[in-house]
């Protein structure tokens, strides 16, 4: 059997929950035992019906209007954005391991919305380790330009 493969996941929202707020961007990678990355997902989604943007969350955007933009362009449905990101995963050799940092909303808010659109978690399983995460996370593949300069990613490893 093909050892575990890694999935590190970086998003945007709108606001702190999923259901009253949206998830507005979701980029994956897929890392090998020692951290190589070997495949990527990426894909905007729609809002939720009846979902608002948060007023901390407007603010911050408005600082970056170009990325707001960015997040807005091509979108998905969330249940097809959902099923080709669990398709993804299940197309990942060995068995897919989530790595998560608590103190981030994104477990947070795949959780919700996979179990929501797909009515499954397609992980083996899940492992909370917040150096293995900053090591092989994928916020530098992020499509949005707010993401990779040298500032955000200096805040971001700091």
């Amino acid at each position: 059997m093909p050892p575990d493969t890694f999935v590190t996941t970086h998003i945007h929202i709108d606001g702190p929950i999923p259901g009253p707020h949206s998830l507005l961007t979701l980029t994956s990678a897929a890392h090998s035992p020692d951290g190589d990355p070997t495949a990527v997902f990426t894909t905007n989604v729609r809002e939720l019906p009846g979902a608002t943007l948060h007023p901390v969350a407007l603010q911050t955007w408005r600082r970056r209007a170009d990325d707001w933009l960015s997040t807005r362009r091509a979108t998905r449905p969330p249940a097809l954005a959902m099923s080709a990101y669990a398709q993804w995963i299940d197309r990942l050799p060995g068995r897919p391991v989530f790595v998560a940092d608590t103190a981030e909303p994104d477990y947070l808010f795949l959780y919700w919305y996979l179990q929501r659109f797909t009515g499954h978690w397609p992980f083996a399983r899940t492992l909370t380790d917040a150096d293995l995460h900053a090591r092989i996370g994928c916020s530098m593949l992020c499509p949005l330009a707010g993401c990779r300069t040298p500032e955000t990613v200096l805040a971001r490893t700091s």
